[in-house]
């Protein structure tokens, strides 16, 4: 008889999370699975890459609240959601000042879910197995019967500020922590050590193949290479983690020293509007351009001469890998799990996290062509695909 596995996610918008669970759907064996996918809300650019195993589940409408404002909320009559969420977004608020936090973000997220819990519904069907792919995992632990609990980490706890107990009462009801990185477990269990026995590794799945495949399929207008200029590409959420506006003061620095640069972004976010006034000060409209949100980013990265990644910070960046499996020269700072993506001089060049870093190490690879073609016949050398991730999972499961 085949397991019972239900797999919950928020939604699918662009982004390395719903990438990377596309990824995981697309590898699955459902001969041997029954699978059910929950989405809280059921929107995103990705749904069309949806591959026919999973079964998708009804939308539940208490849980697509989640990704609604408030007044949205109220207007559709969740009045106790509504009301749990304005309390959530007041306490963490104060929280943070309390604490100097000057993102409380995660706060608010935590607090929405602790102080909304009680309004949720449970689902009725029982599962051998239920996997929260993306944090937190109230639903995974409380809402959904199932003989094993599975959580996900994308994210490096070194570099978020949360309620430390609130979100191990959310751990303790899970049987099992998977980590897209090695960095990623280390820096959780630095956090919370009293989950080693239960945190393992599994990388996000990529196949190498499917990626040389979107690659081919279009020609991008916006973005092209050109002789004697160089194409820059960075892609990811326009927040504050992924370092954009070091991007931007990079790029006019570049400039301002004489190299002939175009630098696109791929990606969209709650920082687009601050980003496109910091290219408006500093005269940039026709350098650094923000192509916003695209389904297929491949022909991006085929296109471009250098990827740059500015993080300040990331759990497991897919684009990273996406751009060596295309074979170009990568840049990345020194963000706190850098050298569990890349080997530095070997297969991309990682900077310090600073304007001056990036500056220095894009100069570095648009001069010196020998340590380009060192870099790609290096990365040639390797296989980044990892389908075989998959195996550690039926491992977890059958365990």
């Amino acid at each position: 008889m085949k397991k019972k596995i239900i797999i919950t996610s928020f939604d699918l918008a662009i982004g390395g999370v719903e990438r990377s669970l596309i990824g995981l759907l697309n590898h699955l064996d459902y001969n041997k699975y029954d699978v059910d996918l929950m989405l809280f809300k059921h929107e995103g650019d990705f749904f069309s890459k949806l591959p026919p195993g999973p079964h998708l589940l009804a939308e539940v409408p208490q849980y697509s609240t989640f990704r609604k404002s408030i007044s949205q909320i109220l207007k559709e009559g969740h009045y106790h959601i509504g009301a749990s969420r304005i309390i959530a977004k007041s306490l963490s608020s104060l929280h943070g000042k309390l604490n100097n936090i000057d993102e409380p973000g995660y706060l608010t997220i935590q607090y929405s879910w602790e102080i909304t819990n009680r309004f949720l519904p449970k689902l009725n069907k029982e599962y051998d197995v239920a996997i929260g792919f993306l944090w937190p995992h109230h639903f995974v632990g409380e809402k959904v019967k199932a003989k094993k609990r599975i959580g996900w980490i994308h994210t490096d706890y070194s570099n978020i500020y949360l309620h430390k107990k609130m979100e191990s009462r959310m751990w303790d009801k899970l049987d099992h922590v998977v980590a897209v990185s090695e960095d990623c477990s280390k820096t959780f269990l630095e956090t919370f050590p009293d989950y080693k026995g239960k945190t393992m590794v599994i990388e996000n799945i990529l196949s190498a193949q499917i990626i040389r495949e979107q690659a081919n399929l279009e020609v991008p207008e916006e973005i092209r290479s050109l002789p004697g200029k160089t194409t820059l590409l960075t892609i990811g959420r326009l927040s504050h983690a992924k370092g954009l506006d070091y991007a931007v003061k990079a790029c006019k620095e570049l400039i301002r020293q004489g190299y002939d640069i175009k630098w696109y972004v791929v990606g969209y976010g709650p920082l687009e509007d601050e980003l496109k006034k910091l290219i408006n000060q500093l005269n940039l409209q026709d350098r650094f351009f923000l192509l916003g949100k695209k389904v297929n980013p491949y022909p991006y990265i085929k296109a471009c001469d250098i990827y740059v990644q500015p993080s300040r910070y990331e759990g497991k960046a897919v684009t990273i890998r996406e751009a060596q499996i295309l074979e170009k020269p990568v840049v990345i700072t020194n963000f706190p799990t850098a050298k569990s993506q890349a080997q530095d001089e070997f297969d991309a060049l990682i900077t310090p996290l600073s304007i001056e870093g990036l500056v220095n190490g894009i100069i570095r690879l648009i001069n010196n062509e020998d340590l380009r073609k060192n870099l790609i016949s290096n990365i040639k050398k390797r296989d980044y695909g990892n389908e075989e991730e998959v195996e550690k999972l039926y491992q977890l499961i059958e365990a």
